[in-house]
């Protein structure tokens, strides 16, 4: 499986990547909110997030890709914070550039805090397309397994720093979660899906781990 696929407009993709040498990435509780402040700062503009999970050395989301005419206006108009010239820019370019964005100052707001220096994520980060509606259900389980399937936790749903209980929530969210509802019918469905869930086997073929 090809996981540096090009990234395209109005696709879905399994996004995934650690810290270098498997350092984790978050290194004191606040860390995990100021990582998705940063992700918000730089990629909504040009994804939609659907699903998440931050441990503490890597991270999964479950992303689209904005369509081409919101990516070349947003390219166009204001990035890194001068005005540029008008053209036509593919999705992979621009969407990694702004994973970049985020990849650098996370890293600089960790390296100042700790006293370290140099890269914190590898490079190139992982991105999986997702092509069937299997895999797009089986994908949110997954990645809010994610921290039990690691150790992190006894039971998933109980992990603070996925997007699980942001879906099932009434506060105002940045994930597509009316989307994500809807996708298994109803919240009791979406929680149910969760709780029988419970056999990866069936989707090993779609993930590649580190």
């Amino acid at each position: 499986m090809n996981l540096h696929v090009p990234l395209k407009p109005d696709c879905y993709y399994h996004v995934y990547n650690r810290g270098i040498n498997s350092e984790d990435l978050f290194k004191q509780e606040r860390n995990y909110s100021y990582f998705l402040s940063k992700f918000a700062q730089y990629l909504l503009p040009v994804v939609d997030s659907y699903a998440y999970c931050l441990m503490k050395n890597h991270f999964h989301l479950l992303i689209k890709v904005k369509d081409q005419n919101t990516l070349d206006c947003f390219y166009n108009t204001i990035i890194n914070g001068n005005t540029i010239g008008q053209g036509l820019h593919s999705a992979d370019f621009v969407v990694s550039k702004q994973f970049a964005k985020l990849f650098s100052s996370f890293t600089q707001s960790i390296n100042l805090s700790v006293n370290r220096t140099g890269s914190l994520f590898e490079t190139p980060f992982k991105r999986i397309e997702i092509t069937s509606e299997t895999y797009f259900t089986t994908l949110i389980w997954y990645i809010h397994f994610n921290p039990q399937k690691h150790g992190f936790i006894n039971d998933f749903r109980e992990y603070p720093h996925s997007s699980y209980h942001a879906h099932l929530s009434n506060q105002l969210t940045k994930l597509k979660r009316n989307e994500v509802i809807d996708w298994f019918g109803n919240s009791e469905n979406y929680k149910d899906f969760h709780n029988t869930f419970q056999n990866e086997l069936c989707i090993n073929s779609y993930i590649i781990e580190f």
